[in-house]
């Protein structure tokens, strides 16, 4: 992605981030697959390791149902950080990595 290439406008849509960016393009992604890919240094280490079979979901989490954002905001001009209906909110997303979690939206002729 070159570097000149920004965000125009972001929308919530269904459950999803829906962006339009500058080069023209729209792209879409889940909720649940961006808090999947949360590039915080404990989110890494996370997944890192192998899965708990056994891990018990603390209250916050059991209580949050599906991954949601409750804030977003813009980190300068090159990246987003949101903040989750679970609490996490370390996660810091540059421009690079929204675009490559995002399926392109086909424009309907």
């Amino acid at each position: 992605m070159a570097n000149d290439v920004r965000p125009t406008s972001l929308k919530r849509e269904g459950d999803g981030l829906k962006i339009e960016w500058s080069d023209g393009v729209t792209t879409f992604a889940t909720w649940r697959h961006i808090r999947s890919k949360c590039p915080c240094a404990a989110c890494l280490e996370e997944r890192g390791k192998p899965p708990d079979p056994f891990r018990v979901l603390s209250p916050q989490e059991a209580a949050a149902g599906p991954p949601a954002p409750v804030a977003m905001r813009s980190i300068g001009h090159y990246a987003y950080q949101i903040t989750w209906n679970d609490g996490h909110s370390t996660g810091i997303y540059p421009l690079e990595q929204l675009r490559a979690l995002s399926g392109e939206v086909k424009k309907e002729q």
